[in-house]
């Protein structure tokens, strides 16, 4: 219940304030708008401000939403109310009034990132986990547990890393861009700090997604190898494991943290088979050895071994906040890189070197939805922040039916001096219909294909 609602919420929040960037413009370069909805079909509110001739309708759809302003082109219009109608309008008034959708979404996104940075938010100390075997982390000498205290990509000047999810978004940049990322490391309070140079112009980047920080070898901050909560019928409840439990040793390997011990499951499968496993676990202050036979299941199309029980206990939490101004900065300059970012995406789909799989649709989105709204109003907040700038971007692009669409007229216009014309104006809007059609139906065969995937994964 908790997903439909956040879902809803945010989409209802975000096209209001798109929808409300082109009125608000719309309003001020004296254009006369007759309807503002949020969402499509039936109204099922509607009302008037008070000596206002607009409509404002709540629609029983809430996938979109639209703006009608008086318009030649649309209905006859009085002629002593044609200089009130957008046709009539010069072209920086209707480009302006076009843009403003877009750009209101990416405002908020501003907005919403600084209430995160002022309010402040828990997130896991950059304490890095044990890398994963011959990943690029691997190989560039990491072994886990040593604190990141700054970190650039390229030779970008090094800025301190406040939490492990800043971490994150100077690798994904790093990967993404195909450079390499230094990182200064601590191993101990007391030691001296070392720079480590991580190239990771070796990977392929096709997709954007939790494989990438496989490949990496950064997949988690540290924690502490423990046992949580044993699912029954598991192979942790066959073997004896309890909550609480901390391996110190499986097989003739030291554990030292929960991602290490994570792998070292995973591994298990070996050609098909699932080798036994002998455990050291701590319990009470004694040791125990106990024999784990982890379970064959099918991780996309790799057999990996799980024990149904959580591995690893939290990490270690810091409070990341700024003030007024550099959280004001640091929210323009995060809408700034998630949105290079997402046109950086979108250019290497295009041209192949990345992944349409990394397209989501509404599914997805419904789904991170809930699980931010579960985690706490600032990771709500970013999530919607994150949202739109994507739907700022994704109205910018040049496609017909778009706003981005509708500004590449007026740039053809601002060029040439003449509009363009009904009929080229109607291929393009088929062809912008038929691009964005095709998209959103691979955005929702992505959706579809991960959750089968969650669901083979379950019942392996």
């Amino acid at each position: 219940m908790l997903t439909v609602v956040a879902f809803f919420v945010a989409l209802g929040l975000l096209i209001a304030i798109h929808e409300y960037g082109h009125y608000r413009v719309a309003v001020a370069c004296g254009v006369k708008v007759l309807r503002f909805s949020v969402g499509f079909g039936k109204p099922l509110f509607t009302w008037k401000g008070k000596g206002s001739d607009t409509e404002f309708v709540i629609g029983l759809f809430p996938l979109g939403g639209y703006v009608r302003m008086l318009d030649e082109r649309e209905a006859p219009v009085d002629p002593h109310e044609r200089h009130l109608a957008f046709n009539t309008q010069p072209l920086r008034s209707r480009a302006a009034i076009v843009a403003a959708g877009p750009l209101a979404n990416l405002l908020l996104a501003v907005l919403l990132y600084s209430i995160v940075n002022w309010g402040g938010v828990q997130e896991p100390k950059a304490v890095l986990s044990s890398p994963v075997a011959g990943s690029v982390a691997d190989k560039a000498g990491l072994v886990g547990g040593e604190l990141v205290r700054r970190a650039a990509t390229g030779d970008d000047e090094l800025v301190p890393m406040r939490s492990f999810e800043e971490l994150r978004w100077v690798l994904t940049q790093g990967a993404l861009d195909g450079e390499r990322v230094r990182l200064e490391l601590q191993n101990t309070p007391s030691a001296s700090p070392r720079e480590v140079v991580m190239d990771l112009s070796v990977l392929d980047v096709r997709d954007a997604d939790a494989q990438l920080f496989r490949k990496i070898g950064v997949m988690a901050p540290w924690t502490r190898p423990s046992i949580g909560e044993v699912m029954p019928g598991g192979a942790a409840e066959r073997a004896g494991l309890r909550n609480g439990d901390v391996v110190r040793r499986v097989g003739n390997t030291n554990v030292v943290d929960g991602m290490q011990l994570r792998e070292l499951i995973r591994s298990s499968v070996q050609e098909g088979k699932v080798a036994p496993q002998i455990w050291m676990v701590e319990r009470g202050g004694q040791m125990l050895e106990l024999e784990v036979v982890p379970d064959n299941v099918t991780d996309g199309s790799v057999s990996v071994g799980r024990i149904n029980a959580y591995v690893g206990d939290s990490p270690e939490m810091v409070e990341v906040d700024y003030g007024l101004w550099e959280g004001l900065a640091r929210g323009f300059e995060r809408t700034w890189d998630v949105s290079t970012l997402t046109l950086r995406m979108m250019g290497r789909m295009l041209t192949g070197e990345a992944s349409l799989k990394n397209l989501s649709g509404p599914l997805t989105i419904a789904d991170y939805a809930g699980r931010s709204a579960e985690m706490g109003l600032m990771q709500y907040l970013s999530y919607l922040a994150l949202i739109s700038v994507s739907l700022g971007v994704l109205n910018l692009l040049p496609l017909p039916v778009l706003d981005g669409g509708h500004l590449m007229y007026y740039l053809w216009e601002g060029v040439t001096g003449k509009s363009v014309s009904d009929t080229w104006m109607e291929y393009l809007q088929r062809g912008g219909v038929a691009v964005l059609a095709l998209m959103m139906s691979i955005a929702l065969f992505n959706d579809i294909s991960r959750y089968l995937a969650k669901l083979l994964a379950v019942f392996a």
